[in-house]
């Protein structure tokens, strides 16, 4: 251990009480907008992160090396608080700025006690709350994205939905753009559904695809076999004249697929298909 990490150890060890009480009142815990409660995490949080840092320096922890397993504790600490603010919505700044006002009475207790090298001091003090800051950010950021991959597989099950219209047939009625992602959820779901209803036939409609080109119309084949693969038909419905002549300008071929311009020529004719007969009813 050197003597400047030995230095800081001694001075979170005798004087932690007055580092937290400087180091909320830095971070902003008095302010009139955070409430009790909200300061009473605060200071368990940075409770936690000191106790992190004595353990790591006392372990003889580098912070030229965060990565270390020394800091295990600090990081694990570090990563609980960029979680649970990111989940309430504050701001990888706010947290940053958070870690950060630690320096504060770290500077100040080194500048009144350390006699010997207090800037070497300092600059252990420095590099240790940018890493810890740094730390808190990338978490956050992880955080963030993971959150945002969930919406937008949530939004994919959600804005593919398969309905079952009557026994033995399935719906699914697709709005936007249809890329892979979306793709492979549309087939996942409506394969999962087939064999959960003993379903014979699935119905895709188009109707609020904007535009078919080459890759959706793949996306679609691609479907379409999967369907067939399970023993069941498949019709197309929503082709509308734009659709139609861009499938034909672009040679794609969509032969033994039964293709109806409208959801409700689909469903009469999968209603057809299914030895179902429709008669108006005389009044």
């Amino acid at each position: 251990m050197s003597r400047e990490t030995d230095a800081v150890l001694q001075l979170l060890g005798q004087h932690e009480a007055q580092i937290l009480t400087e180091w909320m009142q830095e971070a902003g815990a008095n302010a009139s907008r955070v409430t009790e409660a909200g300061r009473r995490a605060m200071r368990t949080d940075a409770e936690e992160i000191l106790r992190g840092v004595r353990e790591a320096l006392g372990g003889g922890g580098d912070p030229d090396a965060f990565q270390s397993p020394q800091w295990n504790t600090l990081r694990g600490a570090l990563e609980s608080l960029s979680r649970s603010r990111a989940a309430q919505g504050q701001s990888a700044g706010d947290t940053s700025a958070f870690v950060l006002a630690f320096k504060r009475p770290l500077f100040a207790l080194i500048e009144r006690e350390v006699r010997e090298q207090p800037m070497a001091a300092a600059w252990t003090v420095s590099l240790l709350a940018d890493r810890m800051a740094q730390w808190t950010v990338s978490t956050y950021q992880h955080t963030r994205e993971d959150l945002i991959r969930r919406q937008q597989q949530d939004l994919l099950e959600l804005s593919t939905p398969v309905i079952k219209l009557f026994e033995g047939v399935l719906a699914v009625p697709m709005i936007g753009t249809l890329d892979s992602a979306r793709t492979q959820v549309v087939m996942e779901t409506l394969l999962q559904r087939i064999v959960e209803t003993g379903s014979r036939l699935a119905i895709i409609d188009i109707t609020g695809v904007p535009t078919v080109d080459t890759l959706v119309a793949q996306h679609l084949l691609k479907t379409v076999s999967a369907i067939r693969l399970m023993g069941a038909e498949c019709i197309i419905s929503g082709i509308r004249p734009q659709i139609a002549q861009t499938i034909v300008h672009l040679g794609i071929d969509l032969q033994g697929i039964a293709s109806k311009s409208s959801l409700a020529d689909a469903l009469t004719l999968a209603m057809e298909q299914q030895g179902f007969v429709i008669t108006r009813r005389q009044v």
